[in-house]
């Protein structure tokens, strides 16, 4: 399985926390019937998206980029010792699959110089802290934490309404010690990286293009979860806070990108993640590359 790979001459790793069957795919796509279901199954199981008891496979995973500026992590998954009651495989894990992955890459949490959240949802931001001394703290001491403005600002409000755990021990914690900065979900990084706002899965999702002068491949987060959602971009997943602007942000991307050579890096499709974008009758179809 490769977790390595170059791009435009810059190396990006794939830090991989866990991979595993998650959720019935009827309950992850609530637009997905027994029938769609029955008709795509083969083809989802033949590409390891979907197991022998239709649960989506998914991966939860970081990107790290090495661009010839810096070092860049993309998400931080889920994290260590986090109060995820609602999801016992989540729930105050204890393991090294992740710091074990970090360190085959030849990487340290000193390393890193920014870390990127495409949003803020529990599996994208978990390893932004760590917990010393029974305090949060930013696990990755030498990077800038970069969160859009309009998300940051939303779940700081719906936190003011009622406890959001993850925006509660790996967002605040990062804004306590002046390690992060609130940026426009279209930044213009650097000359090897731009923001690509997409949202709808939260209000203000952004996706990360990877290349100079050209998009050479895009790091997708959650604008799309698994294949099945490309030839149906009309199917948005459980959790997206927009269903209609998500599908089409998804619709918008797929058509962008389609046919192109620009390489999709996913957050969650299984193994190898990344996928070329094709077109398959009214909708898309994702080839692996790797």
């Amino acid at each position: 399985m490769a977790t390595q790979f170059e791009i435009d001459g810059m190396r990006i790793d794939r830090i991989i926390e866990g991979e595993y069957p998650f959720m019935a795919a009827s309950d992850f796509l609530p637009g997905l019937t027994p029938e769609l279901l029955a008709e795509n199954r083969a083809w989802m199981q033949g590409c390891g998206s979907l197991d022998a008891q239709d649960f989506l496979v998914l991966c939860i995973q970081s990107y790290v980029i090495r661009t010839p500026h810096h070092n860049i992590m993309v998400d931080t998954c889920v994290g260590n010792g986090k109060h995820r009651p609602t999801r016992p495989i989540w729930h105050e894990k204890t393991d090294d699959h992740y710091m074990r992955a970090l360190a085959a890459a030849g990487l340290t949490v000193e390393d890193i110089d920014f870390v990127m959240c495409t949003h803020l949802h529990v599996d994208h931001v978990g390893w932004n802290t760590r917990l010393l001394d029974g305090r949060w703290v930013p696990t990755f001491p030498n990077a800038k934490y970069l969160f859009a403005e309009k998300e940051f600002n939303y779940w700081n409000a719906e936190h003011a309404k009622a406890p959001v755990f993850p925006f509660q021990d790996s967002v605040l914690p990062i804004v306590e010690a002046n390690r992060h900065r609130l940026v426009s979900s279209a930044l213009e990084f650097d000359d090897h990286i731009r923001l690509l706002p997409t949202p709808g899965h939260t209000p203000d999702h952004f996706a990360v293009a990877i290349g100079k002068g050209r998009d050479a491949a895009v790091i997708t987060g959650d604008l799309i979860h698994t294949p099945v959602q490309a030839r149906y971009t009309e199917l948005s997943m459980r959790a997206d806070v927009d269903p209609l602007q998500s599908a089409a942000t998804r619709r918008a991307f797929l058509e962008r990108y389609c046919d192109t050579d620009t390489q999709c890096c996913t957050a969650h499709f299984p193994s190898p993640s990344r996928v070329m974008v094709k077109r398959w009758g009214e909708g898309f179809r994702c080839e692996a590359v790797g």
